[in-house]
């Protein structure tokens, strides 16, 4: 029987790392609209070299192309029996879009998997990291710290924090996520197709509980 999941959760939560353990578990395709977007402008399909134009502009590629692509992926033979749709979709718009095209396949998504954790365990993870502008390595000051503090192992260069993972953008970054997905969260529930995973613990004591929660 096709397994067809969704996984849902704000920056930080960890959702990605668990939508790989989780898709090679089941021996599903783990698919990101990032991943679809490289791929098919890289390809030089038309869709691909219609959400170049966008990239290159820096602006965000229209959720009916998004949808167009995403929904091209689901229809390759690998997606047969089940995929790991991973961020997407991200707006009502976008589900509603989603869920169209599916009807007209007959199929409907089977779980939502929606990642969770408090916001300071969140900004904290995020704040945490620290990368190598040299070589491009990538640590934390808890989970992955370097063996001298602040200093790149492989290359010796000055460990920098992106603009993006300091505190106060976290948090904006959050509120901006809440205030688009939260609508989102709230269709599935109805839908009762939403189950909520408590991502506050270790990467494999979440991956357990993802697991079991697809058995139930």
């Amino acid at each position: 029987m096709a397994l067809r999941l969704i996984f849902l959760g704000p920056p930080g939560v960890g959702k990605g790392t668990q939508a790989k353990l989780l898709a090679a578990d089941r021996e599903i395709p783990h698919i990101s609209t990032g991943d679809i977007l490289r791929a098919e402008a890289a390809a030089g399909s038309e869709l691909g070299r219609q959400a170049k134009e966008y990239m290159h502009k820096g602006e965000l590629v229209p959720d009916e192309l998004v949808v167009a692509m995403v929904a091209q992926r689901l229809a390759r033979p690998d997606c047969r029996a089940g995929y790991l749709l991973d961020g997407f979709p991200r707006t009502m718009a976008q589900a509603t879009a989603l869920e169209a095209r599916l009807a007209e396949r007959n199929e409907d998504v089977d779980r939502v998997l929606y990642f969770s954790a408090p916001d300071e365990v969140l900004v904290r993870r995020l704040s945490g990291r620290r990368t190598c502008p040299e070589c491009g390595a990538g640590y934390h000051v808890e989970a992955m710290p370097p063996e001298t503090d602040g200093v790149c192992d492989k290359c010796g260069a000055k460990l920098v924090q992106r603009k993006d993972d300091m505190p106060e953008t976290i948090k904006n970054r959050l509120e901006v996520y809440k205030a688009q997905t939260q609508a989102l969260i709230d269709h599935y529930k109805t839908a009762g197709s939403l189950i909520e995973i408590d991502a506050t613990g270790a990467v494999d004591e979440i991956a357990e509980a993802a697991r079991r929660s697809l058995e139930t």
